[in-house]
This record gives C-alpha cells, sequence and structure tokens, in this order.
C-alpha cells in the first residue's frame, strides 16, 4: 500500500475533479458559459502532457548517456502515453470550439501547433518502426525525440505567445487565472491538473512494465 499511495491519490483527485467539475457553481462568463467546466478536463490533460513528454525526452538523453535500453524503453512509452493524452487533449479541445468558437477547429496558432507537433511524434513512431537494429534504432529514436520535444514546446508555447490566438493567455488575451478561476474553480482546477499527472505517470508505468516483459520474452532479456 505505501508504494501505491500516489496511485490511489491521482485517482481520488480526479474522480474528485469529474463529480465537482460537473456539480460546483461557475462564473457566469459571456461565450463561454457553462463550456468553462471543460476547463477542468482540457487544460490538465495538456499539462499532463507536457509532464510525461518531458519524461520522455530525459530519459531518451539519458539513452545517449549510457546506452541503457531500460532508458529506451521508458522514453518510448512515455512518449506512446503522451500521445494518448495529445488525442485526448485534441478531443476535448475541439468540443470546447465547437461550442464557443462555432466549428470544431478553426484557424488558430495554437491550434495548428498543436497538430503539428502530434504529427512529428507520429514520425517519431515511424522512424521507430522503421529501423530493425535495436541499439541503432534507439539512438536515432533518442536523438528524434529531444529534438520532437523541443519543437513541441516552441509550437505550444512560444509561437501563440508571438502572434494573436483565441486561447487565453496568448496573442494579447488574459488568461484564465486573471478573469475566470475564481476561488471554486481553483478548488476543483488544482486538484485536477496534478490528479491527471499521477493518473498519467501510472498509465506510463503499465505500459513500460508491459514493454519489459515483450521484450523479455522476445529477446529474452
Amino acid at each position: 500500500m505505501k508504494k501505491h499511495w500516489w496511485k490511489i491519490l491521482g485517482a481520488i483527485l480526479v474522480f474528485y475533479s469529474i463529480i465537482s467539475g460537473f456539480l460546483f457553481p461557475v462564473p457566469a462568463q459571456p461565450i463561454l458559459h457553462e463550456t468553462i467546466r471543460n476547463l477542468y478536463f482540457h487544460v490538465p490533460m495538456w499539462f499532463s502532457m507536457i509532464v510525461i513528454l518531458g519524461i520522455s525526452a530525459a530519459y531518451s538523453i539519458l539513452y545517449l548517456r549510457n546506452s541503457k535500453f531500460s532508458n529506451d524503453i521508458v522514453a518510448s512509452q512515455a512518449a506512446n502515453t503522451g500521445m494518448l493524452l495529445g488525442i485526448l487533449g485534441l478531443t476535448t479541445g475541439s468540443l470546447w470550439a465547437r461550442y464557443t468558437w462555432g466549428a470544431w477547429w478553426v484557424d488558430d496558432v495554437k491550434l495548428n501547433g498543436v497538430a503539428v507537433s502530434m504529427l512529428i511524434y507520429v514520425a517519431y513512431f515511424i522512424l521507430r518502426g522503421s529501423v530493425d537494429e535495436e541499439q541503432k534504432k534507439a539512438r536515432i529514436a533518442a536523438v528524434y525525440n529531444i529534438f520532437a520535444f523541443v519543437m513541441y514546446l516552441v509550437f505550444i508555447m512560444v509561437l501563440p505567445r508571438l502572434n494573436d490566438s483565441l486561447h487565453p493567455g496568448n496573442g494579447g488575451n488574459p488568461g484564465f487565472n486573471k478573469y475566470d478561476l475564481d476561488s471554486t474553480m481553483r478548488t476543483v482546477f488544482y486538484p485536477a491538473v496534478f490528479g491527471w499527472i499521477l493518473i498519467s505517470i501510472w498509465i506510463m508505468t503499465l505500459k513500460i512494465r508491459t514493454e519489459k516483459i515483450k521484450r523479455k520474452i522476445i529477446f529474452n532479456e
């Protein structure tokens, strides 16, 4: 039980944020209205994605330093988990856009940057699948993964701040912390962020364990 406390905490926080996110009152904001509740789901998923992809890039750096395949496994499965979070983030974001901006997808610098970033990571998995020799695959993938993470940060954090964007906190638009997050929303939003990060790490560890078992069976490692 002591080893799994963080998993239990993550599950409790996510469950709390889901229930509270639908039941707690929210401020009446123009355009957003009740859709502001999506803040409890959409934004934490992107924060979790940044954390998980950061872990992936860190382990790619570790692999380049010591060539341990265990580091490559963590890097690849963290990227895999990050893609799952990206799909969830795009889905919740698309739903939000439909009811606030009037379309499932709009020409927004941040949305386009996210799409490009996802394609960059799709190329990462294609690259891994195109190389047969394990050590060569891991080394090439590690270099590309570091590049992919840097580009991801540029597309979702740097470029939107240099151009006009519909997203809060970008292109001159005020952030949620300035005009939307009241005291009630903060009691749900911050637990949601922490909870989703913990759950994402839990999913990542499960995928890592599964991949290690596969490698043990196939390569007798």
